[in-house]
């Protein structure tokens, strides 16, 4: 299998192709700047390629002979839909590690395309929505009259700027839920809670996280709220979300904003993140009144990654799905997310 990482000069390609050599891959690198590629393609002595997505030829000699793309280069609002074309065309799977709710949408609407092509496409490969998702699936699972889903996250540790520059474009959309079965707009922290993490309870603030979008799919469940444990994030009030969110619409801020992070933002090193770690919860809930809730304690987001996309990679080669639009829990099962390093999963429990 010849595979590629696409952004492998950003801050999780880079971690992504360290772990690949690690467990004796090798990957060709890729990347729209050559200087930028060749930089980390040449020390670890990998093979590389550079084409730029807005060249549907360059894009199709790029991925000649290639197998499976993890593409790595966001924000993916910008990039996904032309490397989805490409690997269409050249019949190789796709995967990704974006959090973007338009982006899984967008995704999911090619189903029919990719089971034509051949195509598996799994976006959101990577910390969303991989365990957010798998658990989905689980408490779905035992408790198939559910109608509604609560998945809440946090987490410890740095932020790389790709996520910023995605967080950044998520502000502008403000809050997004599951309802009805439809994805719909909602003031961001329009429900707060308190969920049981693993660590002990937290008050927890909703926001537009990318399972509103996938885990819909993976259970059937018509009404799905994401929740976060975040600094700052409680104190979002309806009225300045709504402010926020006219604000972070201009041209000229999210240019700045982009800029600035770029300029300034390099991603948590090695030792924070062997000091982080993630709790998700996930809670499904029928007409009833009864639950079924399950949680896990996994590693830095970044380092859970990184393995996620390495393992999605391995299981595309030996066990593919059904050609077509996956989650990760519709491609390898709920449990694909016990398969990664350093996860501790609270089982599923009734109430």
């Amino acid at each position: 299998m010849t595979w590629m990482i696409y952004g492998a000069s950003g801050y999780t390609g880079r971690l992504v192709a360290d772990l690949a050599i690690d467990r004796g891959e090798r990957p060709v690198l890729a990347g729209r700047d050559p200087a930028k590629v060749a930089a980390v393609a040449t020390p670890r002595g990998l093979p590389h390629r550079t084409f730029d997505l807005a060249d549907p030829a360059a894009v199709d000699a790029g991925l000649r002979g290639v197998d499976v793309v993890a593409h790595c280069a966001g924000p993916f609002s910008a990039t996904s839909a032309a490397m989805v074309d490409g690997c269409l065309r050249a019949g190789a799977h796709y995967l990704d590690i974006t959090g973007e709710i338009d982006v899984f949408e967008a995704v999911f609407a090619r189903h029919d395309e990719a089971r034509s092509a051949g195509s598996v496409l799994l976006p959101g490969a990577g910390f969303d929505v991989v365990p957010t998702d798998c658990l989905a699936a689980m408490v779905a699972a035992e408790l198939p009259t559910a109608t509604h889903l609560d998945l809440a996250f946090q987490a410890s540790g740095g932020i790389s700027g790709g996520t910023l520059k995605s967080a950044l474009e998520g502000a502008a959309v403000g809050g997004r839920a599951r309802i009805g079965g439809e994805v719909r707009e909602v003031p961001l922290g329009w429900r707060r809670r308190e969920v049981p993490f693993p660590s002990g309870p937290r008050r927890v603030t909703s926001l537009p996280w990318g399972d509103v979008s996938t885990a819909y799919r993976s259970t059937g469940i018509g009404n799905i709220t994401t929740f976060a444990h975040l600094p700052g994030l409680d104190r979002a009030g309806r009225r300045s979300s709504r402010l926020s969110q006219t604000l972070m619409r201009t041209h000229l801020v999210q240019r700045l904003g982009k800029a600035a992070i770029g300029a300034a933002v390099r991603g948590p090193g090695h030792i924070a993140r062997s000091r982080s770690w993630v709790e998700v919860y996930a809670e499904a809930t029928d007409d009833t009144g009864r639950s079924v809730s399950a949680a896990l304690i996994g590693p830095d987001t970044y380092d859970l990654t990184a393995d996620s996309v390495l393992r999605a990679v391995s299981a595309l080669h030996a066990e593919p799905p059904l050609p077509g639009a996956h989650t990760p829990s519709t491609a390898f099962g709920a449990d694909f997310v016990r398969r990664l390093h350093g996860i501790r999963i609270i089982e599923p429990a009734r109430r």
